[in-house]
């Protein structure tokens, strides 16, 4: 059976262009999907229509005759139901959970093998600290147990699980023991980063580095000095702001945070300005209030040579309207 994978498409909407995006990359790794369709119970909602737009778009992107025959699950995930039909009248989610479990090979894994598990993403907690979280490749995890720490660089060191979480729901339960397969957080490893091995002593096992892309703007972040600064936020002294960010880069580790050489301010650096501007509203939210300096793109120098990041742009269209597409980009280009 080839791997799985769920593909949830809006009944009214149908497939958008990131559907396509994602499809694509599904379908080039040889998963067959499982398409479900959600908000049936939405007024004007298509669902058959719908069907008929994602079996083209399988056609268009090359699928396979296992992957187009794909099941098909119709659901509301605001009611709380699935159905294999639209109208069969089932009221809870049986069928979906039904057909992952028929549909949906497990994973690929070694129970009996030696442990390994890489962090695939990072946690922070003020009582714990870093929270390396992944998945088991193979092997058992314990709570208590002691393990080797592969670093990114190549480095070993040997570390201890103090606390070992498996998530259910939307929350995480402490357990004792993992299994390969499983996603756990790894509580004990200070220097946590993605990409880490988490495996055994005796019998290690390491996998290809998860390498994270370098910022590529930096912007200055400061207490206000606005005269009608507190109208806005109610956090607004640059302590605050300052120990606000560090606690950003013990879970964003694609940030990088640094004190300006004055010390009147704090240097932001992240991949682009969305990523900055993410930070920046999240803060707005929480009740910060700080000004901001103009982005600054970061210069490198390697091989004596000064390099500046580009973007890459790559867009997934249809034939019929790559012309346009190309057109529009050249425009943006000689601005």
């Amino acid at each position: 059976m080839a791997d799985g994978c769920l593909l949830i498409v809006d009944s009214f909407e149908g497939p958008m262009p990131q559907t396509r995006f994602v499809l694509r990359h599904a379908l080039e790794h040889g998963l067959k999907p499982m398409v479900v369709v959600n908000k049936i119970d939405r007024p004007g909602a298509r669902p058959h229509e719908v069907i008929d737009e994602v079996f083209d778009l399988m056609l268009d992107l090359g699928a396979n005759d296992d992957q187009l025959d794909f099941p098909i699950v119709y659901t509301s995930a605001v009611d709380g139901y699935a159905r294999l039909e639209p109208d069969d009248g089932n009221a809870d989610m049986t069928p979906l959970l039904d057909a992952i479990l028929e549909h949906i090979p497990a994973p690929d894994v070694d129970v009996s093998g030696p442990v390994a598990m890489q962090v695939c993403t990072i946690d922070y907690s003020n009582f714990v600290g870093r929270i390396g979280i992944g998945r088991i490749f193979s092997g058992t995890l314990h709570s208590g147990e002691r393990i080797l720490v592969v670093k990114n660089d190549g480095s070993r060191y040997q570390g201890s699980v103090k606390q070992l979480y498996t998530f259910e729901g939307l929350g995480r339960i402490e357990a004792e023991e993992a299994h390969a397969g499983d996603i756990v957080a790894v509580v004990g490893v200070e220097d946590a980063d993605i990409g880490d091995m988490f495996t055994c002593r005796i019998d290690p096992v390491t996998l290809a580095p998860i390498h994270v892309e370098e910022p590529t703007m930096s912007v200055v972040f400061e207490a206000s000095t606005s005269p009608l600064v507190g109208r806005e936020g109610k956090i607004v002294g640059g302590r605050q702001i300052k120990e606000r960010l560090q606690r950003e880069a013990e879970s964003n580790i694609s940030m990088r945070i640094t004190e300006t050489d004055d010390r009147t301010g704090t240097e932001v650096a992240g991949r682009g300005v969305l990523h900055l501007s993410v930070l920046m509203e999240t803060m707005r939210r929480e009740g910060y209030e700080f000004q901001v300096g103009q982005p600054r793109v970061i210069i490198k120098t390697e091989g004596g040579k000064k390099l500046e990041p580009i973007e890459q742009a790559i867009v997934d269209v249809p034939s019929e309207y790559a012309g346009r597409v190309i057109e529009i980009f050249g425009s943006a280009a000689a601005r």
